[in-house]
């Protein structure tokens, strides 16, 4: 395995131990899996070009539930600004587009930047009708978006976070021309046990294999291209969703091309075996607060259901996904010389444990018995995470007796995501009908 150019100064990822709550990005739940419609042709929603909602729309910003109050009725409860904490260092870039990889902690990502979109007011392009994601698998389109309607007037929001494959031309119709745009990458041995597990009954080069380990011995025997879209998940998962071919051979002048395409597209991408570090370098970039960057591991999946590749298995898996891993080693190396331009070795030291401190901080203050739970110890359906395949997704309940204004601020940073796309798409297009997640029996 290739070692991160981390240097001597650098410090460590978000270990299990750190703020025990565990490392983020073992498991997040993808919405191409199910609940997806055609997308419904949307409406107009007044927007300003750059993306900032007209006064008198219905998006509620600093709105959230109350205390025991009806899941679609939002209690009108602003958070204290003793409740949130950092400086920023100027004004905060409003206009963000992420591109939401699967199964590489892009779940806790998404928390992030929908937190920061109901903090200051912003609009959201959120997946049309009942759809949870863009149009995933397929390329994305515009028309994806609700809101907007082929040959109808031009639409621009704040923010872009849900699952879609990248499609500049068509991300461009809907996002402001000052947009910043980031994504973040996993190691691919990690990223495709992810997928396995996850995608066991979904994936067709996956349902009839007994291990991944079997699967990577003889990949040949249950990977067929021609088997569609959903086999996207089972090789180069993250070339994928950069929009490129993920069968292509890993030439060296193919692959060269698609790096420098992301480079020049991309301000900044991620990594998630490196969460905290990567929060402190967006946070500079984006010249957010500390608060608005701090997280809890979403989409967790238990320790039972990870599973351990053999050496062997893992350099077949690089071998498998070798675009996927010539992907990650270069931004890998990237990363680690951006945050040396950026910041430098002390204040990297300083920020991530302002980070890891303020994790800890509201750890004790929101989360019951300070650890995640599994889906039967959750009572809160708002709260419950997606179940899939094999894998066993762990969430959070609310320490009891906490005032309002604490439950606004807890209670958005463990939402999961399929509940947080519902909730801004019923607080931005009141008049459509509400998202049906079907595995919460709305």
């Amino acid at each position: 395995m290739v070692e991160p150019l981390r240097e001597q100064w650098c410090l460590g990822q978000r270990s299990p131990g750190a703020a025990g709550l565990g490392a983020p990005g073992q498991g997040e739940p993808s919405d191409a899996v199910g609940f997806g419609v055609s997308p419904g042709q949307g409406v107009s929603t007044g927007e300003h070009g750059d993306g900032r909602r007209s006064k008198g729309l219905p998006f509620r910003g600093l709105l959230g539930w109350g205390v025991g109050g009806d899941a679609g009725a939002p209690t009108p409860t602003v958070l204290s600004p003793s409740l949130l904490k950092g400086q920023a260092e100027g004004p905060p870039i409003t206009n963000v587009m992420f591109l939401k990889t699967h199964k590489t902690a892009s779940s806790t990502v998404l928390n992030i930047l929908f937190r920061f979109a109901e903090t200051h007011n912003l609009s959201v392009a959120l997946p049309a009708g009942q759809r949870v994601h863009l149009g995933y698998p397929w390329l994305f389109l515009a028309r994806y978006v609700e809101g907007v309607e082929e040959g109808g007037p031009e639409q621009r929001f704040n923010i872009m976070c849900n699952h879609l494959r990248f499609n500049l031309p068509e991300v461009r119709k809907v996002m402001p021309n000052d947009t910043f745009y980031f994504s973040i990458l996993r190691n691919p041995v990690f990223q495709l046990e992810s997928s396995f597990i996850y995608y066991k009954g979904y994936v067709p080069a996956f349902r009839d294999v007994v291990s991944l380990e079997a699967f990577l011995a003889s990949p040949g025997t249950y990977y067929n291209e021609s088997q569609g879209l959903r086999n996207a998940y089972a090789r180069n998962g993250m070339w994928f969703d950069l929009g490129f071919d993920n069968n292509a051979p890993a030439e060296d002048a193919y692959v060269r091309a698609r790096l420098a395409d992301v480079e020049r597209r991309f301000q900044l991408v991620l990594i998630a075996e490196h969460f905290d570090e990567s929060m402190v370098l967006l946070r500079h970039l984006l010249r957010w607060r500390l608060d608005d960057v701090v997280s809890f591991p979403l989409n967790l999946r238990s320790p039972g259901s990870v599973t351990s590749l053999t050496p062997e298995g893992q350099e077949r898996a690089k071998r498998w996904c070798a675009l996927d891993w010539r992907l990650y080693q270069h931004f890998n190396r990237t990363f680690w010389a951006r945050l040396r331009t950026e910041l430098g070795p002390r204040r990297l030291r300083s920020e991530v444990a302002q980070l890891q401190a303020r994790q800890r901080e509201l750890q004790a203050l929101c989360v019951q018995d300070g650890a995640p739970k599994n889906k039967s110890q959750i009572t809160d359906l708002r709260l419950r995470p997606y179940q899939s395949g094999e894998a066993d997704i762990l969430g959070y309940s609310l320490r009891p007796g906490l005032d309002n204004q604490t439950v606004q601020l807890c209670q958005r940073m463990v939402t999961p995501e399929l509940q947080y796309t519902a909730r801004l798409y019923t607080q931005q297009f009141p008049e459509k009908p509400p998202k049906n997640i079907p595995f919460l029996g709305a």
